[in-house]
């Protein structure tokens, strides 16, 4: 059955498995169950042969029908034994063919053909249609570009976009690769790509990904990547590779499948060379070859590769990259999220809310005093300040004080700006403490040991992030928030989200000491941690399973994260957590099902109550059952999004805390 169970991966092309990217959109496309049907037709030739007394003309249809039938798995079989010395459950249904064969019983034999047929068929079918549902995500990309080459407008297929060629983009059409505006201001529908529900404004410096709707006006798109190589190709490499990555029920599946081949042969073995001692040699020969059927870990060698295929694919279509089933099991068992502050729990686009001043500064001296200061710094809140002043000076001898703030020199005179503890507030105490309280970081500035003032940044909460936190409540998942602010701070916006366990004031390696502590503490289940893919990489690595946020585009946040929230949107992790749990479950239903087939059916094989056609008959019915269940996965995560709250409720509240 295809490369999991007739033959090793180097040989599945052999045994008659194409590439995920041939045309087998239709189950008339897979040449197994041609010769499942000719086989059939055949067999109901015999049949009708037979029920006319033309023996025969019956028999030669029955050897007709068990040729046709088998020539789908034995040829490969065959092979796959000769070249790489590979026994699988193909080997043991073609020593079952033949042994019907050479007993007689070729209606038996042919049956077995047109069954395995069949289900290897289906199988087939399923894993190139799952397969093909991912890679339906580079049908995003239209089949021509609109390029202005030399003044002059021109189509290109998306293959002959070079870097630097400026793209049109007009209304309706879609990208063909990544690039950056140059020209224009417009909003992108990216809901095929990052499973956002509302459009992005965009405006000239800002990026475009291959498949993104231009929504608005037309604009004018510089190329930044070839389009095999655009985020969208790279997301279906990544998941593609993923899917190929095993979890601990492929594992055990695995295990369990690989040395029962071999001992179902040494079974049959037994079973015959003892019923030969015992009693009837040919008799114990027939129930040894029906053994060799019922014994077979065909389904059980399937039920966990198509399930994590169909869930990981699943997922990818609505912007969520689950690297494998490690992975997709570890998110299914998922009992506590600790959440990143900034960039996960807030928009990450910080900006001044409050100027506050003191001994006779103005609020322009403040910020100029600031800015200077900051700017040739990294840090988040360093684009917010300077956004806001109207004119940075040159400042020289700018040093860090690690963990608490800066110092330099401002038109020659010393200036310090940092966090309340480097600079005491003296005056601002009580107007500090309000503004944290908001949810505010507060930083002071003195110059020549004088407080000149105080700056409050705030990044505002995401809209959706209170019901985020409510639907992981709702799902019996514990939520902290882990960030690197002050307490106040940090409380202030936990409050507003409904987070009861903060932990602040925290450094990247403090992160993944606690993420260690959640574990401990957590009992039966994982923890996953939500961030950035880039300033929390120790704290995704110590969890069971890391999730990087708003990774579109973001090549260090897919490659180093278990699994990538491509889109901005928060809402996003229930639905996925909701997802792996449901795949986690039709994984253990297919096992379950699998073993219990192969137990209930192999005594009643060996002491004759079933025979050879019935119980291909049966094993092939719970395999394609087994199939079935796991295309249930393939569904995309069911969305149970709440509305976004209003951000500027918490801004009106901030504001008035400076009154």
């Amino acid at each position: 059955m295809g490369a999991e169970c007739c033959a090793p991966a180097e040989a599945s092309a052999t045994a008659g498995t194409k590439e995920p990217g041939h045309d087998l959109e239709r189950l008339w496309h897979i040449s197994e169950l041609w010769f499942a049907v000719a086989a059939a037709v055949l067999l109901t030739g015999a049949w009708s042969a037979g029920r006319a007394g033309a023996e025969i003309p019956r028999t030669a249809l029955e050897l007709a029908a068990v040729a046709v039938g088998t020539a789908a798995f034995v040829p490969a079989t065959v092979r796959n034994l000769i070249r790489h010395r590979h026994i699988g459950v193909g080997t043991l249904m073609t020593i079952a063919a033949v042994g019907a064969v050479a007993l007689g019983q070729y209606f038996e034999a042919a049956m077995l053909g047109v069954l395995f047929s069949t289900a290897e068929g289906l199988e087939h079918y399923a894993v190139v249609r799952t397969r093909q549902g991912l890679r339906a995500l580079l049908g995003l990309v239209p089949d021509t570009a609109s390029v202005l080459r030399g003044g002059h407008e021109v189509q290109v297929a998306p293959d002959e976009l070079a870097i630097g060629d400026v793209m049109l983009l007009r209304p309706g059409q879609r990208a063909a690769t990544d690039g950056v505006i140059r020209s224009g201001r417009t909003s992108l529908d990216l809901s095929a790509i990052t499973g956002e529900s509302m459009p992005v404004e965009a405006a000239v410096g800002e990026p475009v990904y291959a498949g993104a709707i231009n929504g608005g006006g037309a604009i004018e798109v510089e190329v930044t990547a070839p389009a095999n190589d655009s985020s969208l190709a790279r997301i279906v490499h990544i998941v593609e590779e993923a899917q190929e990555r095993k979890g601990t029920g492929q594992r055990l599946a695995d295990r369990l499948a690989r040395p029962l081949v071999p001992g179902i042969l040494v079974l049959a073995v037994l079973i015959a060379g003892l019923g030969a001692i015992l009693g009837d040699p040919l008799l114990w020969l027939e129930r040894a070859l029906v053994v060799l059927v019922a014994a077979s870990p065909c389904a059980l060698a399937i039920a966990v590769p198509l399930t994590v295929v169909a869930a990981v694919g699943a997922a990818g279509r609505t912007g969520a990259l689950v690297k494998g089933g490690l992975a997709l099991e570890q998110l299914g068992t998922v009992h506590t999220v600790a959440l990143d502050k900034t960039g996960t729990l807030t928009r990450n686009e910080p900006r001044v809310v409050a100027v506050v001043t003191t001994n006779g500064a103005t609020e322009a001296q403040v910020l100029r005093c600031a800015a200077a200061l900051e700017a040739r710094s990294e840090h988040p809140l360093a684009a917010a300040i300077t956004t806001a002043a109207d004119q940075v000076p040159e400042a020289t001898d700018v040093t860090a004080v690690v963990g608490h703030g800066l110092r330099g020199d401002v038109e020659g005179t010393p200036v310090r700006l940092g966090r309340p503890g480097f600079i005491e507030p003296a005056a601002l105490a009580t107007l500090v403490v309000r503004l944290q309280d908001k949810g505010a970081t507060v930083v002071l500035v003195e110059r020549d040991g004088t407080l000149l003032g105080a700056i409050a940044v705030r990044d505002e909460l995401r809209p959706e992030a209170a019901g985020t936190v409510r639907e992981l409540h709702d799902l019996g998942v514990r939520v902290t928030m882990l960030t690197g602010d002050n307490a106040r701070t940090a409380h202030a916006l936990a409050a507003a989200a409904g987070i009861e366990d903060v932990r602040a004031d925290l450094r990247p390696e403090d992160k993944a000491s606690l993420i260690t502590e959640l574990r401990a503490r957590g009992g039966r289940g994982g923890v996953a941690m939500v961030g950035d893919g880039i300033n929390d990489a120790p704290a995704l690595a110590t969890a069971d399973v890391g999730i990087a946020m708003g990774a579109m585009g973001a090549d260090v946040a897919i490659e180093t994260a278990d699994a990538a929230l491509m889109g901005e949107d928060l809402r996003h992790l229930p639905q996925l957590l909701r997802h792996a749990r449901r795949s986690r479950v039709i994984m253990i239903q297919n096992i379950g099902l699998s073993l219990a087939i192969i137990t209930a059916l192999i005594p009643l094989a060996a002491l004759g109550v079933l025979g050879l056609a019935t119980v291909v008959f049966l094993h092939e019915v719970a395999e394609v059952l087994v199939i079935a269940n796991a295309l249930r996965a393939a569904t995309r995560p069911a969305a149970r999004l709440e509305p976004a709250g209003d951000p500027g409720v918490a801004q009106a509240v901030l504001s008035r805390a400076t009154r």
